[in-house]
Parts: structure tokens; C-alpha cells; sequence
């Protein structure tokens, strides 16, 4: 496709019409140039976000419970083989203090986070009984909405979760490219981690699917990442880009190009309008939040207290122990930027009530997973 300004102009007024994109053109918007081209784009994901949840914004308190880990992904500081990395398992008191005292600060949800169980992953009943309960002490002590990210497990211990009052599960790819996922996940199966989202959904949890920047993907990888996420019919969707952790195969790997994250993030804004899309501050911190903000995303994670021994992801220590992810913060920065609210409680636990409804009849044919 011939690029130039009118061209540009003319996908993105498409989005803006609801209509359909081709990965052509999709391509032609991830290839913005710097300056006038990224800003139409910018301008053009936060009106579909505005059209959709006005300038509301929600917030999401992240509690990793667990950093040990059975995988050995090349990129992650919390990697099975990384003796460098903080290990930590918090009680089940300490987690719901936790949850209780975000919940006070104002968050919308509650992000339970851990690494990969071996024994979750192979039906520990007693463990996995054992996260069900702190699920639902969460629910009835928060009266919030709660996402796990425990990892590929299977369709009966999702089930368990998703009755105790999981509402989302997490669980990202990194990537849809096969060679590169077994380059980035080693030792994982690609085909089981895809269809596990899918077995997840059967129970109406919520899916949020996450991709990562930087790590050798290709613009077509990337377009291939959006057609999976149609497929799945995701319900948030994330981009990240690459930090270099210590203590792992990647430590030298150049950093993630921010302005790449950034309109990839505005491209997922045009493509799903009415999902939720975080800037999570485990990036840059709150120093990231603003620019993510303006490139289309409507929920801020990975909000942390002080003071409780938690650590990040991405970015172990960022911002957290000078209680700078917070929601007291996140709430400067909103104002600063003259143009966000921090949404009602009611305004998202409307929007998960009714997402599940429209969810209810929808089931991913598995010959479409299959031939991804």
C-alpha cells in the first residue's frame, strides 16, 4: 500500500466508522512515522476510547502472591534457573490485608499474580482448593472484582476458580508466533497455553491476552497477534515492552522503543474500541502512565502498596517501596493531565456484568485455535 498523510487519514477515519481493517492497513498504522502520523493516531484511539467510557479511567491493585515459578522463560526475572531473583510466598492473611487495604485506596479490581505452580498446574487438589478460598475471601472481604494469572492449568481447576468468583484470567502469549514463543517460553507448549484461554472463557471468566514488544517480532507477528486476539474475542488486551532483567538469558538485550509499545497500544485501541486496555506502570513506572494514557489505554495496573514485601514484574522494585504506585498517585497524574476521572466502582462492575452476558453465547470454534 502507497503511504502518505491521505492515506493514513482514510484508515484511520475507517476506525473511527467501525469498519473492519485490513492487516494491510493495519500494517500502514504500525508504521506511523514520528510527528504528525502518531499523533492522528494518538487523537484517534482516545476519541474511540472516549466514545466508548467517555474519560473514565479504572484502576487495578496488583498482588503478587508467588514469585517462584516452575518455567524458565528467557526473559523473566523470576525465571525457575534465576538465583538472582526475590523469592517469596505471601499467607493467606497477608494477601487479603493486602487486597483489603487496596480495595480502601479505591482500586476496581484486585490482580492476583503468581508464578506457575507446579503443583497447581498438576491438580493439586488441596492447592488448588487452597487459591479458590483466598479467591473468594477476597470477593467477600473487597466486594471487588478479582483476576488471576496462575499460570496454564486445567479445565477443572479453572472451573473450581471461576466458582469461587475469578471474573478474570489472565494468561498471555507474548507472542502468536510459534518459533518465536518457543524461543521466549522455553520448554512450553504454545498450542496448550492458546487453548487454555479458550477452555477458560467455557467457564465465562474474562481473558485478558498480552503481547511483548521488542523481543524480535516482526510487524507481521504483531498483525498475527491481533487476529488471534479477534478469534479468542478477548476481553483486555495488553502490550508491554521489553525490560532486560538480571540473572537471565536476555539481560543484554536492548530495551524495548517505548514509541513502539506506545502505538501498538493505540493500534489495539482501534481495533478493540469497547475492551479494556492497560498502561501498567511495571514499564517506566508513573513516569510511563501519561503517554499510555494519551495513546488510548483506560486502566491503569499494577498499582502496589508500600510497606507489604510485594515486588513488580517487569521492573522488581519501581516506584513501590517510596509509594509511588499508588492510587493517591495515579490520581496526580490524572489531574495533571486535566482530561481523566477515576471511574465509579459502579461504572466497571457494570461493564464486567454486562460483558459476561454478551460472552454467554459466544464459543470459540477450536478448529480456529487450531489452525492459528
Amino acid at each position: 500500500m502507497k503511504k502518505d498523510k491521505f492515506t493514513h487519514w482514510a484508515i484511520l477515519q475507517k476506525a473511527l466508522d467501525k469498519e473492519s481493517l485490513s492487516r494491510q492497513e493495519i500494517a500502514c498504522l504500525l508504521e506511523s512515522s514520528p510527528g504528525q502520523e502518531t499523533d492522528s493516531l494518538f487523537k484517534t484511539a482516545r476519541q474511540l476510547r472516549k466514545n466508548y467510557f467517555d474519560n473514565k479511567i479504572f484502576l487495578y491493585g496488583f498482588v503478587y502472591n508467588s514469585t517462584h515459578c516452575r518455567n524458565n522463560c528467557q526473559f523473566c526475572y523470576y525465571r525457575k534457573d534465576n538465583t538472582t531473583s526475590l523469592r517469596y510466598s505471601k499467607s493467606r492473611t497477608e494477601i487479603l490485608d493486602i487486597s483489603c487495604k487496596l480495595a480502601e485506596s479505591g482500586v476496581h479490581l484486585i490482580d492476583l499474580t503468581m508464578g506457575e505452580s507446579v503443583s497447581l498446574h498438576k491438580n493439586n487438589v488441596e492447592q488448588v482448593q487452597k487459591l479458590c478460598n483466598i479467591i473468594s475471601d477476597i470477593k467477600s472481604q473487597t466486594h471487588l472484582p478479582v483476576m488471576v494469572s496462575p499460570g496454564v492449568l486445567s479445565g477443572w481447576a479453572l472451573r473450581q476458580m471461576a466458582d469461587s468468583g475469578a471474573d478474570f484470567y489472565a494468561c498471555y502469549q507474548e507472542t502468536h508466533n510459534p518459533e518465536l514463543f518457543s524461543q521466549l517460553r522455553t520448554g512450553q507448549s504454545f498450542s496448550e497455553r492458546l487453548a487454555v484461554k479458550q477452555k477458560a472463557a467455557e467457564f465465562n471468566l474474562l481473558i485478558e491476552e498480552g503481547i511483548l514488544c521488542g523481543v524480535g517480532e516482526t510487524l507481521k507477528d504483531v498483525i498475527d497477534s491481533f487476529d488471534v486476539m479477534k478469534t479468542l474475542n478477548i476481553d483486555q488486551t495488553r502490550v508491554m515492552g521489553f525490560v532486560p532483567q538480571m540473572g537471565t538469558p536476555m539481560e543484554n538485550h536492548p530495551v524495548a522503543d517505548i514509541k513502539m509499545e506506545l502505538i501498538i497500544l493505540a493500534v489495539l485501541r482501534l481495533l478493540f474500541p469497547d475492551r479494556l486496555i492497560p498502561a501498567s506502570l511495571d514499564v517506566e513506572g508513573v513516569s510511563g502512565l501519561a503517554k499510555r494514557l494519551d495513546a488510548g489505554a483506560n486502566v491503569v495496573t499494577s498499582i502496589v502498596p508500600a510497606g507489604k514485601g510485594l515486588a513488580g514484574v517487569a521492573q522488581n522494585s519501581l516506584d513501590i517501596e517510596d509509594s509511588r504506585r499508588t492510587v493517591a498517585q495515579v490520581k496526580k497524574i490524572l489531574l495533571s493531565c486535566g482530561n481523566y476521572e477515576i471511574a465509579r466502582p459502579e461504572m466497571y462492575n457494570a461493564w464486567i456484568t454486562q460483558r459476561k452476558k454478551d460472552k454467554l453465547n459466544f464459543l470459540i470454534p477450536l478448529q480456529n485455535l487450531k489452525a492459528i
